[in-house]
Formats: structure tokens, sequence, C-alpha cells
């Protein structure tokens, strides 16, 4: 077996975000329909358009290497995932369920802005200036994804939220 170097992880981080951007993608509207709170709802559906545009700036990189784009199977997303929906499942008809959405929408966004940044670095260190251009902006999204789910958790944590903003119906 050939030794690995700095390109070959590049390349299976930059396949493991991409598989996890896309099941990410996937995941977005449950957890949208499974908030009670319509700033919530809201956030989820900007940030699936948001992740649209981040899939389509990862496959850029993908060409920027004349590869093809295409993911790998990521454990740890998929267990992240996992864990949102039994968050769903546990806490859907709860007050608090907004609250438990953000705590796993947040996970999943320290999971990207870990994989971004480890990206960027990489794209750096191997002088890909286009890559890391596209690369940061996804990180800068998330980022400011991370900060709009922690302001959110902070107001439905003080009863804030409303029974005008929601939408849910009464079980």
């Amino acid at each position: 077996m050939a030794e690995k170097n700095m390109n070959d992880l590049f390349l299976h981080n930059l396949k493991d975000i991409y598989y996890a951007e896309k099941q990410i993608y996937k995941t977005l509207p449950k957890m949208a329909k499974a908030a009670a709170s319509t700033e919530l709802q809201e956030a989820f559906e900007a940030h699936r358009e948001e992740t649209a545009v981040q899939i389509e700036r990862i496959e850029e990189v993908f060409k920027i290497l004349d590869k093809r784009a295409q993911g790998v199977v990521c454990e740890a997303i998929q267990g992240i995932i996992e864990e949102g929906k039994e968050t769903m499942d546990d806490f859907g008809s709860s007050p608090v369920i907004d609250t438990a959405l953000t705590g796993a929408g947040r996970a999943v966004e320290h999971y990207e802005i870990a994989r971004y940044s480890v990206l960027c670095a990489l794209a750096k260190q191997l002088g890909m200036k286009d890559a890391v251009k596209l690369l940061d902006q996804n990180l800068q999204e998330e980022i400011k994804t991370d900060k709009l789910l922690s302001q959110l958790a902070e107001s439905f944590g003080t009863g804030s939220t409303s029974t005008s903003t929601s939408t849910r119906k009464a079980a």
C-alpha cells in the first residue's frame, strides 16, 4: 500500500464533508418540521438553502482537483444525525423541543466547523488558494449558523418564545 500524503488527507476530508453536507441537507427539513417556533423553522429552512450552495462549492473544489465529486461514509455525522432524530422522537411534543433542536443543530455545526477548519488549513499548506476561498466561505457560514442557533437557544431558555410564534398544533 502506497504511503499516504497531505493531498490524500485533504481529499479524504473533502469526501467526508461532502457526504456530511448531503446528509445534513436531507435532514434539515425534518428538523424544521419538528420545530415549534417559526424562527427556528425559518433558520433550518434558510440553512438548507445555504447547505445546497455549500455542496456546490465543495463540488467546485473537486473540479479544482480534477476529481469526481464523491463522498465517503462518515460515521461521525451519521451518529450526530441519529442523535438528532432521537431528540425529535423523545422531545417532539415537549415544550423544550426548540431548545433540544438547537442543541442537536449546534452539534452538527460544530462538526462542520471542525472539518472546514481542517480543510482550510490543509488547502493553505498545499497552496490551493481557490479551494481555501471556497472552503472558508462554507466555514464562515457554519460559524454564523452556530451563533444564530446559540442565540435562539438562549431565547428559548428564557421562555421568550411565545405561542404566537409557534406553528405547532396542540396535540
